[in-house]
């Protein structure tokens, strides 16, 4: 599990997590997700740290989402709600993290890898990233209403339901249009050393007035309320459409969807 994250804390106070699955393009298992709330726990309570980089190992993607394999065995509503509550507590801990997280990316950045890039405070990209969630396309479930409300934060409704319903893939330029990213980099290189150059430009700044911006658009996205749709999820993570899209995904072929 340690190869899967690497971490460690550079110079400055800057700490620079790596998803390390490039074989997988840095697809997320669920011991990943679950170190990566453990270090968001643990850096918003430590004064050593000025700014959290996270990243993805080869070039290749961010994170291209959770790792198709795990949703084997789910059949029940039950299963479905335990899931998205495992990986909203996740997003809850990088949101809640009070020191700022930039999102450096190269190549893929899908499903919860855009929903863990869309949590950090700043995002930029390498020229051949591409993003997005193509759910209809692949599995057939759906977001929970809380990453709903993310999305339609930062990037408004008009993006999010394109993303979702056309289930294509947003270049750099158009994730630059949107808002998404505020930067696009030639390469992956070049987008590391920017991260560094903007944490290292962060890490002088005022702690503070940080935490409080971040604290502060917290609680705008909160204000909005909360919205049940547990019902939209365990239609979706229960039907039969959603195991032939794992079965589909997992044996290589096209999913053959019938709104059952």
């Amino acid at each position: 599990m340690s190869d899967d994250i690497l971490h460690e804390v550079r110079e400055g106070g800057i700490a620079w997590t790596t998803f390390n699955r490039p074989q997988a393009r840095n697809a997320m298992l669920f011991p990943m997700y679950q170190r990566i709330q453990e270090l968001a726990e643990q850096i918003s309570e430590d004064p050593s740290i000025r700014v959290w980089v996270l990243t993805g190992a080869g070039g290749k993607a961010f994170a291209s989402g959770t790792d198709i394999s795990q949703f084997r065995e789910f059949k029940t509503a039950d299963d479905a709600l335990a899931y998205e509550a495992r990986i909203d507590k996740v997003l809850g801990a990088l949101e809640n993290c009070n020191k700022p997280i930039i999102a450096a990316i190269a190549g893929a950045c899908t499903g919860g890898g855009l929903g863990i890039a869309g949590c950090c405070d700043i995002r930029i990209c390498d020229a051949s990233a591409r993003f997005g969630l193509p759910i209809a396309k692949t599995l057939g479930n759906i977001l929970n209403m809380n990453n709903f409300a993310r999305f339609y934060a930062l990037v408004g409704p008009a993006a999010i339901a394109e993303m979702i319903m056309t289930s294509r893939l947003f270049s750099s330029a158009e994730a630059k249009h949107i808002g998404l990213v505020s930067e696009v980099l030639d390469t992956p290189d070049a987008v590391a050393a920017r991260a560094l150059e903007l944490a290292t430009s962060m890490s002088t700044l005022a702690p503070l007035t940080l935490k409080a911006t971040k604290i502060a658009l917290r609680r705008l996205r909160h204000a909005v309320g909360e919205v049940e749709g547990d019902d939209l999820v365990t239609m979706c993570f229960t039907s039969a459409d959603f195991q032939e899209g794992v079965d589909a995904f997992l044996n290589k072929r096209a999913p053959q969807f019938q709104g059952k």
